[in-house]
Parts: C-alpha cells; structure tokens; sequence
C-alpha cells in the first residue's frame, strides 16, 4: 500500500497496525474519524503531510510484533478484544472513576470549570461503555462466531447483524466525542504544576484510557465489523 495525502487514515492504520503509534503520537484520529483523507486530518492538527507520510513509511519498515487482525479468524480477534480491551476496562474504569471523584472533592473549588464537566463527562461515559461492551459481549460477539462457524445463515439474518453493527459503531462515536471533551477539558490531560500525585495519576490514567480505547474501536470498526458483515453477505448468497 502506497501512501498518500488521500489514502484514508483508516485504511492505513488497517493496513498496517505498526502506524497506530504514529497517530497517537500525533493525535489523529484513526478509528472512528478515520474515514478521511490524510490530508485532511493534517489540515486539521497543522502537520506536514509530507513529514507524516514519511514518519508512517518509516513506521512500517519495522518489525511489527502484534498479529494482523486482518487474516486472523474472527473468533480470535473477538476474544483478543474482550481479553485485551473488555476485561481489563470493567476494573479500569470503577478505578478511573474514584480517582475522579477523589480529585473533585479535594480540589474541585479551586478549579470548577475543569474538573466538573469532567466528572460528568466521565461517569457518562462509564455508563456508556460498560453497558456497551455488555451488549457486545452478549449479542453482538456471539453471532459473530456464530457466522464464522457456518451456522445457517439466511438474508434476514444478514441484515440482523448489519443492525447491531451499526448501533455499535455510533456508540463508538459518542464514546469518541467524549474522549474529546475530556481532552479538551485538561488541555491534553496537562495537570497544573501544583498538582498532587493523585491528580497526576488521574490525567496519566485518563490519558491511557484515550490512547486504548482508540486501538480498541480501530479494531472493531475497521477490522472485526467490515469483516463480519462481508462473511455475513458472503454465506447469505450461498444459503439464497
């Protein structure tokens, strides 16, 4: 795959997981505001694309140690998800949470404007994915395998599972935009230079949820969904 300033971002980082780190680094959004061209998004954060282009080609000459998700069976990938993203955010989050709680209470009157929107965005979003990756984990997961395994599979069936598929990639999105209100609300999760360790834990911790959970919904919207859906139409035609 070659590069360029139209090569959709999403497609890059599907291509080639090893770029991942690049945008992060960078923060461009790859997984739910991927499905744009390069060039646009280095409008957007004010970088060359020339330089980005170059520091993605550099980034894929290296040996990347994680699988491409890409040739793996679905069954793998959903249970890479639910071991590598699922589980560990069920005990992330409650975690997270106290620590938000812990740092409005100890210095919320000194910086109400920050921290108040950022504890209801916060709990908003907890909400938002525990209930999320429930449903995932109990509906959507399991159809998946279901397809994958060659279980009869008729065209309603196919649109069934086109329906949760997007009902996810729009929780996604909003999950998305609150990573973003949250970042924009610390300025890029910077702590005052006064702050205590727990507030520094806090933006740290904060900080790893966004950069996780970006490599988490790649992995479903551009990977685990378009290949399901694809297999789902694939199997619908034969059983038709």
């Amino acid at each position: 795959m070659k590069i360029t300033p139209a090569t959709l971002v999403a497609d890059i980082a599907t291509a080639s997981p090893a770029t991942i780190k690049v945008f992060q680094r960078h923060r461009i959004d790859f997984c739910c505001g991927g499905k744009m061209p390069l060039a646009t998004l280095c409008a957007k954060q004010k970088i060359d694309p020339a330089t980005l282009i170059a520091e993605l080609d550099e980034a894929r000459t290296r040996v990347d140690v994680d699988a491409d998700w890409n040739l793996q069976p679905l069954h793998e990938l959903v249970a890479y998800i639910q071991h590598r993203f699922h589980r560990p955010l069920v005990e992330e989050l409650p975690r997270l949470r106290a620590m938000v709680d812990k740092v409005v209470s100890r210095h919320g009157d000194r910086l109400p404007e920050v921290l108040l929107p950022l504890q209801r965005t916060f709990a908003d979003l907890q909400s938002e994915l525990l209930e999320h990756m429930a449903k995932e984990d109990a509906i959507l997961f399991p159809a998946v395998t279901a397809i994958e395994a060659g279980e009869p599979i008729a065209t309603v069936a196919q649109q069934w599972v086109h329906q949760p598929i997007l009902a996810m990639e729009a929780e996604h999105a909003s999950a998305g935009a609150a990573l973003e209100r949250m970042a924009a609300l610390t300025d890029g999760y910077t702590p005052p230079e006064d702050a205590c360790p727990t507030f520094r834990g806090l933006y740290y911790g904060l900080a790893e949820l966004e950069r996780e959970m970006h490599v988490h919904v790649h992995l479903e919207n551009n990977v685990l969904f378009p290949r399901t859906l694809a297999l789902a139409a694939s199997r619908a035609q034969v059983a038709g």
